[in-house]
């Protein structure tokens, strides 16, 4: 019966009804006691939490006629997501209410976009797959423009709606093809036909693969699908650059792993050379453009997709130990996103951004300990020991080499070397410039302070100890399936 499955999927119907529940409690609250509604909203993602907690462990199973998986890897994704949104919540707390308006919309519009990631990530239907992708992506498009009283804020949001929905439709009309080959839209059983295909696969088949890497590539933000990306970085409020820049990439690792490893597995000599060519050039576009900017949002956006050309740097050295230092790795750049923006949004009020790189001017002599945390996550972004970004970019190097991927290992070492500059400048520019005046930084409370401060201990104690997360990982897919 399909009400003995509803335990498979208690986090996502808990997340669905404390979101629609504290939309309707939030009409009868006035504009003072808004906070009622966030603190409501963090209660919702620590439920959420705890409901994926008590799955964690079990076998795999899929439920709702195949449309819905529940795996080590859905819950590990999962689990990820709540808890860094807790984080993006706390970090934005004093930036939301410091506005005027629309202080309880972002953390409700934030929740029904994790409920799309979630679906997204337990995604076993290519129905289901879009459902969770249009759910994450809906809500963001409002969040760019709800806070920021500009005109690039706006400008933005259209650039993000119009190339998603460019992205999605061309996703589906790749699923429509793959329809028409298979007569399938559930991944096992179109992954057991292709198995069964032998010879040359149908030209047909191809298109279909390389429309469903287009919507692939835009989520990521790979080249060429990311021309959103900076203007969405720099025209989005601090605390939606916040969320967007950390919880949609761990969404997309679970959007690749259904595609690539449970739907294509037979087609990887199909799929490896479309990923390595916007892989390197993610890598190079990326590093290389982000030496230019001079505002820090867009900077991190251009290096956001080198990133994630790292990232599938990792997706393609396979199943044996790629997949895991991939995970490895979008954990530990989330995390330091979500220390870096959290910092810049903790810094900024209603009458100031900290996004360009000169506001940091500096900083170590106003706010050393900030300053600290800071440098802390740039260099673990730009891959220097003993921080958490050299053992993640470490580890997917390691299973690059042992793929046989000698020379794209080598030249991402190069790239990730061009890349450390504009990560450095940022570090010069707040320890050996004095600030051109005195910059109205926002005030935090040492709470506030001992709150940014998990984000910069993490990664150093991750890069202590760099053996426990990339071992998590390892069982996330060595798990019985």
């Amino acid at each position: 019966m399909w009400i003995s499955e509803l335990r498979f999927v208690y986090p996502e119907i808990a997340l669905s009804v404390m979101a629609c529940l504290t939309l309707i409690i939030d009409l009868f609250i006035s504009e003072r006691k808004k906070w009622v509604t966030y603190f409501l909203c963090q209660a919702t993602l620590v439920a959420t939490l705890f409901l994926i907690i008590r799955l964690i462990g079990q076998k795999s199973t899929t439920v709702f006629y195949n449309m819905f998986i529940m795996d080590s890897l859905g819950n590990a994704l999962k689990f990820v997501i709540c808890l860094f949104g807790f984080f993006v919540f706390l970090y934005s707390r004093e930036y939301i209410f410091d506005r005027e308006r629309y202080r309880s919309e972002y953390f409700i519009l934030c929740l029904f976009s994790i409920l799309g990631m979630m679906i997204l990530i337990s995604a076993h239907h290519f129905l289901s797959l879009y459902l969770g992708i249009e759910l994450f992506a809906l809500p963001l498009y409002a969040l760019i423009t709800i806070v920021k009283k500009d005109k690039v804020a706006p400008e933005a949001a259209m650039k993000y709606f119009v190339m998603g929905a460019l992205a999605s439709g061309m996703l589906l009309y790749g699923i429509s093809l793959l329809y028409g080959i298979t007569g399938s839209v559930e991944m096992s059983a179109i992954a057991d036909s292709l198995a069964l295909e032998t010879g040359k696969a149908p030209m047909t088949l191809l298109f279909a693969l390389v429309f469903i890497l287009v919507g692939l590539g835009f989520k990521f933000g790979l080249v060429p699908f990311h021309m959103w990306l900076p203007d969405v970085y720099q025209g989005a409020p601090m605390s939606v650059t916040l969320f967007i820049g950390t919880l949609p990439k761990l969404a997309g690792f679970g959007f690749a792993m259904r595609i690539l490893n449970d739907t294509f597995p037979s087609l990887s000599q199909h799929w490896q050379p479309i990923l390595i060519i916007m892989a390197v050039l993610s890598l190079s576009i990326g590093n290389i453009a982000a030496i230019a900017q001079r505002n820090l949002k867009r900077m991190l956006a251009y290096s956001t997709i080198a990133h994630m050309g790292f990232l599938f740097l990792g997706v393609l050295a396979g199943p044996s130990s790629g997949f895991a230092a991939a995970l490895d790795y979008v954990i530990i750049y989330a995390l330091m996103s979500l220390g870096a923006f959290g910092l810049m949004t903790a810094l900024s009020n209603q009458n100031f951004e900290a996004e360009n790189i000169q506001d940091f001017r500096g900083l170590g002599k106003q706010k050393p300990w900030l300053a600290f945390l800071m440098t802390m996550l740039l260099l673990s972004l730009s891959g220097i020991p003993p921080f958490a970004g050299f053992y993640a970019k470490f580890f997917v190097l390691d299973a690059l080499m042992n793929a046989g991927f000698t020379w794209l290992a080598v030249l991402a070492v190069l790239l990730t070397v061009v890349g450390a500059f504009y990560y450095l400048r940022v570090i010069r520019v707040m320890f050996f410039e004095e600030p051109l005046e005195s910059l109205p930084y926002q005030e935090i409370s040492k709470s506030g302070v001992a709150v940014l401060s998990i984000s910069g201990l993490s990664i150093l104690a991750l890069g202590i100890f760099p053996t426990f997360l990339f071992t998590v990982c390892q069982a996330v897919f060595s798990f019985p399936q």
